[in-house]
């Protein structure tokens, strides 16, 4: 089944299950004023705010307030950057620390118009109706871009550091925005599939580090592509091939010095620059069944340096210092599920409390559907204070 259309009927299906009583009706017009902070000097540190709006469905209203940010992150070589997000709060008149989830999307593409926070407002964002799920329990949601996805520059796509700096720096910033009303003492929760899988887990082994300041309680990822050079091995030539060049996109965006431009042929060079523009929701990104070899005069992945940069995204390096719930379907037809449980087995030998789910049935795209609520309900009882019971 192809990704858009079984993702946008799940997705409905899932909306229309969890809608009805529960929403009421609010309006949130848009706006281009900024509100620019003084300094940003941190990370986490909001750079601008403006008013937003969250709709799961086009023109679907929901009662919550939302905002589009600029934050300060960090790149994957350790410099300053910026990154775009939105940060979203029920409006139900809930005092005290709300629960805060930082969540990470999967693959949308690397054209800056396939950013979250460009189709929030219009109801075009694939995984809003996940993230409704949360607001419905009560909880706020930072959903970032990730790096050069909305901002300047091309998105770092698959670079794990970068994209665990953001999920974590998202937390921060949704935390530090004064309209959003949360505390430095709200539990927060890493919430995220398939791309946002390898962001969380990143999240996840480099909170302890990078964000000791966030309470962080448990992070829930799944579909995690945890090997690059095992993913793309798997991919080369298959309907999944155009997440390799994306890949190949993003280290590069990364790591300029690894120079894909000279590896390129002229086909080769002419799917990039479609890609750059293009979003998995266009239809241009999946399904191409292309081979490294007819794109490029010599193949990267066979290259040192570009296996270096590879490796150093991959998870599994270190543990997480807060429990997590893992999963991945039997039958991922994008990301090997021998890949996902690799992830698990790494972290157990290095004594984090993980709790394994094999999804039986179904393949990438179902496996969220069908695990988000389940992973929403363990996210629940982590902040209630209920002990995790891994099953390493």
């Amino acid at each position: 089944m192809h990704v858009r259309t079984s993702f946008r009927a799940l997705a409905l299906a899932a909306a229309a299950g969890l809608s009805a009583a529960t929403l009421t009706t609010a309006a949130h017009a848009e706006t281009t004023a900024e509100d620019r902070a003084p300094t940003a000097a941190a990370p986490g540190d909001v750079v601008s705010s403006e008013p937003s709006a969250f709709h799961p469905l086009p023109g679907q209203p929901t009662n919550t307030k939302a905002w589009k940010i600029h934050y300060r992150s960090t790149t994957a070589k350790g410099t300053p950057n910026t990154v775009s997000g939105t940060v979203i709060v029920p409006q139900d008149g809930r005092t005290g620390p709300r629960p805060l989830i930082t969540y990470a999307v999967g693959t949308v593409g690397v054209g800056d118009h396939c950013a979250p926070s460009a189709g929030f407002p219009r109801g075009t964002t694939l995984e809003a109706n996940l993230i409704q799920q949360l607001t419905l329990r009560g909880w706020a949601v930072a959903v970032t871009d990730y790096e050069g996805l909305g901002t300047p520059g091309d998105h770092t796509y698959t670079v794990g550091r970068a994209e665990g700096h953001a999920v974590l720096d998202a937390a921060r910033a949704a935390i530090r925005l004064p309209e959003a009303g949360l505390s430095k003492d709200s539990p927060v929760g890493i919430m995220g599939y398939s791309q946002g899988g390898q962001a969380t887990s990143w999240a996840a082994e480099l909170h302890g580090s990078y964000a000791p300041d966030l309470k962080v309680k448990g992070t829930a990822t799944g579909g995690v592509p945890g090997d690059l050079m095992k993913v793309a091995a798997f991919n080369d030539g298959s309907y999944g091939s155009g997440l390799i060049f994306m890949a190949a996109i993003g280290q590069n965006a990364a790591f300029p010095e690894l120079n894909l431009e000279s590896y390129l042929n002229p086909t080769g060079k002419a799917l990039i620059g479609k890609l750059r523009d293009s979003c998995v929701a266009d239809g241009a990104v999946l399904g191409s069944f292309k081979r490294i070899k007819d794109m490029t005069t010599r193949n990267p992945l066979e290259q040192p340096d570009w296996q270096q940069r590879l490796r150093e995204s991959q998870v599994g390096t270190r543990a997480p210092d807060a429990p997590v719930y893992l999963y991945h379907a039997l039958a991922d037809e994008l990301i090997p599920y021998g890949v996902g449980k690799q992830v698990r087995a790494d972290w157990c030998a290095k004594g984090a409390n993980v709790e394994w789910h094999t999804i039986p049935l179904g393949e990438h795209v179902s496996g969220v559907i069908t695990q988000s609520p389940l992973a929403a309900q363990w996210l629940a009882d982590r902040f209630a204070g209920k002990p995790a019971k891994g099953n390493c």
